[in-house]
């Protein structure tokens, strides 16, 4: 393994502006990373990091917490085209604008992080104060992680003695912390192998305090065309599904399946209770009409056990993006899910770790293979669907 290079690091007063690596610095024909930072508009001072294994590349954002704006693999973009011209950088987003929803104004990612200390849509929640005294808080939507910047990036490269493919690394700290609010650091590692159709993120969340701290993490995984069309199809092992209210249970029926852009559609949004292995794996695949590309979302539900699927399928220049969404709890406001018992909670320098992989295919082969990996999960079982909300999953 080749030694770290630290790209940014708060602490030690670094930071690089460009640098760069050749397939032949990293072992393996057509792969490469950048790193360079972005000028003008609302992308000003933006760093990213462009990863490319040689058949799949990503564009990291440790500006804004780690994300992943943009992928490709082969000739099919994976992502979205969302309203806002991104990425944007922090400094431009107000996340109490609109009743909580300014967060929405740097939305356009295909990864982004909702948390940590709380997820879901605005509203208020009761802490108590420097004081001691139990006060009302304003929450905003899904949270601060997404457009905090990372204090520290390095990349490594890791080079098989066995004349394997080598893997790239891209390792970033984030640390969401306050005087008198919950701290918490999000330590990264988001890696790819050269010539693969995948890139995996191990999410490691700790508690910085003294005390135990409650916390919420889900991943916000958004894709457009051309694995969103007319007759695209959501597939995954499942025990429940149910929708979240009464928009949602208009379209109860065909839950699973996408409409082409479509002028002034409401969002609709689906929960699951997903069926995993005896170890916890599980994944979820969106594939489209033809059954010839797909992308999938992998993830174990041990650490994180809900599902929300949201479809927008507004028109093209509204945002048509679906969002598969794996998390430790579902994007309810932070007191119901507190209320459900689904708030994990972290003790002093504690941690939790997520691993999540986003994988690619884009022949009919690839896509049966995936669904025949989910019918063997779902087996014999039959998928619970309910007409009308839950009042254990909606609130």
């Amino acid at each position: 393994m080749t030694e770290p290079t630290v790209l940014t690091d708060t602490h030690q007063g670094v930071w690089v502006e460009a640098a760069e690596w050749t397939g032949d610095q990293i072992g393996h024909t057509g792969a490469s990373i950048r790193k360079r930072a972005l000028r003008g508009g609302y992308c000003d001072g933006v760093d990213i990091v462009e990863v490319d294994n040689g058949e799949f590349s990503y564009t990291i954002l440790p500006t804004r917490g780690m994300g992943i704006w943009r992928g490709r693999y082969h000739d099919l973009d994976v992502g979205w085209q969302a309203p806002v011209p991104g990425p944007v950088h922090p400094g431009f987003v107000n996340l109490q604008d609109r009743g909580g929803l300014g967060w929405l104004t740097g939305f356009d990612e295909v990864i982004v992080r909702c948390g940590l200390d709380s997820n879901g849509a605005p509203g208020t929640d009761v802490v108590l104060n420097n004081n001691g005294v139990p006060s009302e808080v304003e929450l905003t939507l899904h949270g601060r992680i997404a457009n905090t910047p990372a204090s520290r990036v390095e990349v490594r490269i890791e080079k098989s003695e066995g004349g394997g493919r080598p893997r790239i690394i891209v390792a970033g700290i984030c640390v969401e912390a306050a005087l008198f609010y919950p701290g918490f650091e999000l330590h990264t590692e988001i890696s790819t192998v050269c010539g693969s159709n995948a890139f995996t993120i191990v999410d490691t969340v700790t508690n910085l305090k003294a005390v135990n701290a409650e916390f919420e993490l889900l991943y916000h995984c958004n894709f457009g065309p051309p694995f969103l069309e007319e007759g695209s199809r959501l597939e995954m092992p499942a025990r429940l599904v149910a929708p979240r209210d009464a928009r949602a249970v208009e379209g109860i029926g065909s839950y699973a399946d996408y409409l082409g852009p479509t002028d002034g559609f409401i969002e609709q949004v689906y929960w699951y209770e997903p069926l995993a292995t005896s170890d916890g794996n599980t994944l979820s695949m969106l594939r489209n009409a033809g059954g010839d590309r797909g992308v999938v979302v992998r993830y174990n539900t041990k650490q994180m056990p809900c599902f929300s699927q949201w479809k927008n399928t507004a028109s093209t220049g509204d945002g048509y993006v679906t969002g598969l969404e794996p998390g430790t709890d579902h994007p309810n406001s932070k007191t119901f899910e507190r209320d459900q018992g689904r708030l994990l909670s972290l003790a002093p320098e504690a941690s939790h770790v997520i691993e999540m992989t986003i994988e690619v295919h884009d022949d009919v082969a690839g896509v049966q293979a995936v669904q025949q990996e989910i019918a063997s999960i779902q087996g014999d079982s039959l998928v619970e669907v309910h007409d009308q909300p839950l009042s254990h999953l909606s609130g």
